[in-house]
């Protein structure tokens, strides 16, 4: 088996450009022909491989490009700008998007480290990344072909879906980004916690004291493991994530106050300061380009 078959196997599946959902929960395929610009999202907990051509993600200010050499994996929900630039009819972006299933994982992590006496070394181990990479290996072609090959039928989703993102999943703990994975569902995954609740109470006032002492750690201790895993500090994810979501509530038409209300500022005009500063335009300047990028 290798990412060829996979490739073929997704061309039959998808007959135009766009997601196409599969059946199974949390997997989509895409093939995207059209370009792209990078634009405010969120990943949430989940994988992304590719098959054909590249996807751009910009992180921290800083550009990332990705394509089928490594899959991407991204245990915690990060705010990004994402985009296919380069895509075209000639060059599509072609791959699977499997968004985890947080109790099924959790268990399987909690399973795998009990299983291995990997309890305290989990414990110790460093807090993971946002977003990482891993090379694919036997194990998750394997997994990953036969868990798209139950798109087919119905029957065969209902009665084998579980089991076959279940024998993925088991595949992804023991790649190259197991470590990571596993530091954010099994023991030990205090700041994947943390940010789970942060990105879920957008809109409520959270202080760096209330997140620590729900994790038992001290302002300092946190603050610095929050950003060993993130690369920005809970302020400024905490930022990032509202501005990304009002910005993607705006891009779907919604009033730019109502957005801005809706992740949380009580300001108006400090939504727009923040906006700026983090997009380099006005909320109206933004969404006319973004108009103009699709036009």
């Amino acid at each position: 088996m290798n990412k060829e078959t996979i490739k073929r196997l997704i061309d039959n599946k998808v007959s135009k450009s766009g997601l196409v959902e599969t059946g199974i929960p949390g997997v989509q395929l895409f093939n995207i022909t059209e370009p792209v610009s990078c634009a405010p999202a969120v990943y949430e907990p989940s994988i992304t491989a590719i098959v054909g051509g590249c996807k751009e993600a910009i992180l921290d200010g800083n550009r990332h490009f990705y394509d089928s050499s490594a899959y991407i994996c991204c245990p915690m929900s990060m705010p990004v700008e994402a985009g296919t630039p380069e895509a075209s009819t000639d060059n599509p972006l072609i791959g699977v998007y499997i968004r985890f299933d947080t109790r099924a994982m959790t268990e399987l992590a909690f399973e795998l480290e009990s299983t291995n006496g990997l309890i305290q070394k989990a414990k110790d181990a460093a807090y993971p990344q946002g977003i990482s990479t891993a090379n694919w290996d036997d194990a998750f072609t394997e997994a990953l072909y036969r868990l798209i090959l139950l798109s087919e039928n119905p029957t065969d989703i209902a009665i084998l879906g579980r089991s076959r993102l279940r024998e993925l999943y088991y595949a992804i703990l023991k790649g190259d980004a197991g470590g990571s994975v596993r530091r954010s569902f099994g023991v030990g995954n205090d700041i994947a916690r943390s940010i789970e609740f942060l990105s879920s109470n957008l809109s409520a006032p959270v202080t760096i004291e209330n997140l620590a002492d729900q994790i038992g750690m001290s302002r300092a201790v946190f603050h610095r493991k929050f950003k060993q895993a993130t690369n920005m500090s809970p302020i400024q994810f905490v930022k990032s994530m509202r501005l990304n979501k009002a910005a993607m509530k705006i891009a779907e038409g919604r009033n730019v106050n109502v957005a801005a209300m809706e992740v949380g500022y009580v300001s108006s005009s400090q939504f727009s300061r923040d906006f700026r500063r983090m997009y380099g335009q006005s909320p109206k300047q933004w969404i006319q380009a973004q108009e103009s990028n699709n036009a």
